[in-house]
């Protein structure tokens, strides 16, 4: 049996190679980072501890293999597909130009079409690789990638094909040496679309280089969650009134963030672990990160016996978790992602529930 990468302890992994990142950033005084305290240290430990025991916890859960729903038609999942990258074409054209190469096209980019487009297209190529995997199929995934790419957000489109990764992974099992290819790709284009959408910016004056960047980016956003720990429960849950209604008032969360920790509205990541202390203190913390470990684990080993859209489902929740490692939970999408993993659950241990009779 092989070592399964994308379990959902990666996403521990994925904060310890993080943390390597902001600390080679610190030591190397990039635009004056400072290390963190030992609070901050005994945070992120007290956290991602209880990540394992959410995931170990879920192991503890009946969820034997049920009789499988079944996929949705592999027609139906191309055409959702085909409309999602239809509706960001669309989103593009409406903007005039390439938010990639414009910090004002950028500040525009996310529209109510962008989100309509993201929604459908993101799930749906996702069910469709993992129920249908065939090597067609990864050119709509790299389409819509590049399309998403456009806009100028890095996480989209590391989102995007590291789901689509993801799902390979456990639909069509490549060898190592081809996921190392896949993955050493992905960082080059999540490396690339970062830093071209920050020398794009108009105002923008910095002369990193592509590897300073990514470092000073991990540096600054611990150095945040450092600064944030003084200031818990300032929000007192405005943040996430405005992570679940933010695209009906216009305002990014992560400004909100950048507000009270740091005195001026400006966009600002704080680690997986930053939005809920900065809401409600640290049993907020504590009840997250239960809750995300025992939702991914769960999910986890239900798309291991069903696959199918299961392992869709399963890859969107956890690549977007992987990306919370550095920018926390404040993506309404995502929250409605979690919803349909959460159903999907539901539904599962229904099906194993004792008083049915059994899965099957």
């Amino acid at each position: 049996m092989r070592f399964d990468i994308f379990s959902p302890y990666s996403v521990i992994i994925a904060l310890l190679i993080y943390l390597v990142l902001a600390l080679s950033g610190t030591l190397m005084g990039i635009r004056g980072l400072r290390l963190p305290s030992w609070l901050s240290v005994l945070y992120m430990v007290l956290g991602a501890s209880i990540f394992i025991l959410g995931a170990y916890m879920s192991g503890r859960i009946r969820t034997e293999k049920p009789a499988s729903p079944g996929n949705p038609r592999e027609t139906l999942l191309v055409l959702l597909v085909t409309f999602g990258i239809i509706l960001q074409a669309l989103n593009l054209y409406l903007l005039g130009g390439i938010p990639l190469l414009s910090g004002y096209l950028k500040a525009r980019a996310v529209t109510k079409i962008w989100l309509l487009s993201y929604l459908i297209f993101l799930p749906s190529i996702n069910m469709l690789l993992a129920a249908y995997p065939r090597r067609r199929y990864c050119i709509p995934l790299i389409l819509g990638a590049t399309l998403f790419a456009l806009t100028g957000y890095r996480t989209t489109v590391v989102v995007i094909l590291l789901s689509g990764i993801i799902t390979i992974y456990y639909s069509a099992r490549p060898s190592p040496r081809q996921m190392g290819l896949l993955l050493s790709a992905l960082a080059i284009v999540a490396i690339s679309v970062g830093y071209i959408a920050v020398k794009s910016i108009e105002w923008q004056t910095w002369t990193l280089n592509p590897l300073e960047l990514l470092l000073y980016r991990a540096g600054y956003t611990l150095m945040v969650f450092d600064r944030l720990l003084d200031h818990q429960g300032a929000t007192a849950g405005k943040l996430l009134y405005y992570t679940l209604t933010g695209y009906l008032h216009s305002t990014d969360p992560r400004a909100i963030v950048g507000e009270a920790v740091l005195g001026y509205r400006h966009s600002t990541t704080s680690l997986i672990f930053g939005p809920p202390l900065l809401d409600f203190g640290l049993p907020a913390m504590v009840i997250q990160m239960f809750l995300l470990g025992l939702i991914l684990g769960l999910m986890h080993r239900i798309q291991i016996s069903l696959n199918g859209i299961f392992t869709g489902i399963y890859s969107v929740i956890l690549a977007h978790t992987l990306i919370w490692v550095e920018t926390g939970p404040t993506d309404l999408v995502v929250w409605l992602f979690y919803m349909v993993a959460v159903i999907s659950i539901i539904y599962v241990l229904w099906r194993c529930y004792p008083e049915t009779g059994g899965c099957g």
